[in-house]
């Protein structure tokens, strides 16, 4: 399956990204640099990229020496928590520093840096789908705002997204995202860390600066939604140790770590500039719908997905034994081929390329694939009843619309 970006992204890229180059710019000069990199707006030298692309892509630039160590799916057992495995490990230099970068040269005059708009709109080397700021700014629309009054808001849900993946791929040991090295395995953990809770106290500063009511309610809608995506993500992480999760557990774990977050972009603008309660209690019952929606197609992306697509190795969910809803959906099926997947993914041994093609088998042979197809269906549905709910101008009702049905569109 494939879907063409909505042109409320490249909008939002547009608007948010000179704002977000901005914002990053605010703090300290020892984070700074590792933020930057994550977002795409350098490379890991600091400068910022040549033709739109940072020179890093494709490379493997974890350590002058030894690097970091293998991701947790190398880890002893399937059910050891993260904590009690094998990585991630900080590369030599866990401290504050890159760990002996390549040179990239320096751009020429007129290229616009990574993260920044770029001509036509194209999604620049190492940047995100910007799909949580194109929401924010909507937002603002359905309340019938300029988008421009929506930008401080899509910021800082950028910026908070952006502060669970730093700390997302260091608990997951993932070596690669946005097809280049990650954070960690460039700077250290140390520092990583210290740019994801850095970006997170910004992103309440950019709101709490809104001396209004409205700016305190932006922010307590945000802090919200971070409890919530803290409490998804010690989930997920308790279920590693756990080979009893169920699949209501895991549909509440997704709605906490990924939804909660969706629900907030889809009604922090409208917030931010003073919207009815009904319109932003129906954007967040939207949003809430759609961030399910778009888990269960980032869980099939997992197993199934093309690395082209999603940055990662085809099947990394499952070479890490990810409790994702799919695997769940299978295991608790009570097919023949439900036991036989929890045999395999239950086995000490790191699972081989052929171990984790046949678990892929038998995840859709027991329904789990189709189960999770048809709920991310059911999902779009109820968000698209939301939407014909809540009142707001046609043409950003069809702009929420298709950016629904791109996020459940994606390749796999």
């Amino acid at each position: 399956m494939t879907a063409v970006m909505p042109a409320g992204v490249a909008t939002a890229r547009d608007l948010v990204g000179p704002a977000m180059a901005t914002a990053i710019a605010r703090l300290s000069p020892e984070v700074r640099p590792v933020a930057a990199y994550h977002l795409g707006l350098a490379g890991v030298n600091g400068h910022a990229p040549v033709n739109g692309r940072t020179g890093d892509e494709g490379k493997g630039i974890t350590s002058a020496s030894s690097g970091p160590t293998a991701p947790r799916s190398a880890s002893s057992g399937p059910t050891a928590p993260r904590s009690a495995s094998s990585g991630p490990t900080a590369p030599p230099n866990a401290g504050l520093g890159p760990t002996t970068p390549p040179k990239v040269p320096k751009p020429a005059d007129g290229h616009a840096a990574e993260g920044t708009a770029q001509p036509g709109g194209t999604k620049p080397a190492g940047s995100g789908k910007a799909l949580r700021p194109a929401l924010a700014l909507l937002s603002a629309r359905a309340a019938e705002a300029a988008p421009e009054r929506g930008v401080p808001a899509a910021v800082a849900v950028e910026l908070v997204h952006n502060f669970s993946l730093l700390h997302d791929d260091i608990m997951d040991g993932d070596t690669e995202r946005r097809h280049r090295p990650t954070a960690w395995t460039v700077y250290g953990i140390g520092a990583a860390i210290l740019a994801g809770d850095a970006m997170l106290a910004l992103a309440q500063d950019i709101l709490l600066e809104d001396k209004g009511p409205q700016g305190l309610w932006a922010a307590r809608c945000l802090s919200v939604a971070v409890q919530r995506l803290i409490a998804g993500q010690g989930a997920d992480l308790a279920f590693e140790g756990r080979d009893d999760v169920t699949l209501a557990e895991c549909q509440e774990m997704a709605g906490d770590k990924t939804a909660a977050l969706m629900a907030c972009a889809c009604s922090i603008g409208a917030i931010h500039v003073g919207a009815p309660p009904s319109v932003a209690m129906g954007l967040a019952g939207f949003g809430a719908h759609a961030g399910q929606a778009f888990q269960l197609t980032d869980d099939l992306l997992g197993i199934w997905g093309s690395p082209a697509v999603t940055g990662k190795p085809v099947r990394s969910d499952l070479r890490a034994r990810k409790k994702s809803l799919p695997v769940v959906a299978a295991l608790t099926a009570g097919a023949a081929a439900s036991a036989e997947l929890a045999a395999l993914l239950g086995q000490p041994d790191p699972l081989s390329e052929d171990d984790l093609v046949r678990a892929a088998g038998l995840v859709e042979e027991a329904g789990g694939k189709d189960w999770t197809e048809n709920e991310a269906a059911a999902q779009l549905a109820s968000a698209h009843r939301c939407l014909a709910e809540t009142p707001m101008p046609d043409d950003v009702r069809a702009e929420f619309a298709g950016i629904a049905e791109f996020i459940t569109a994606r390749q796999w």
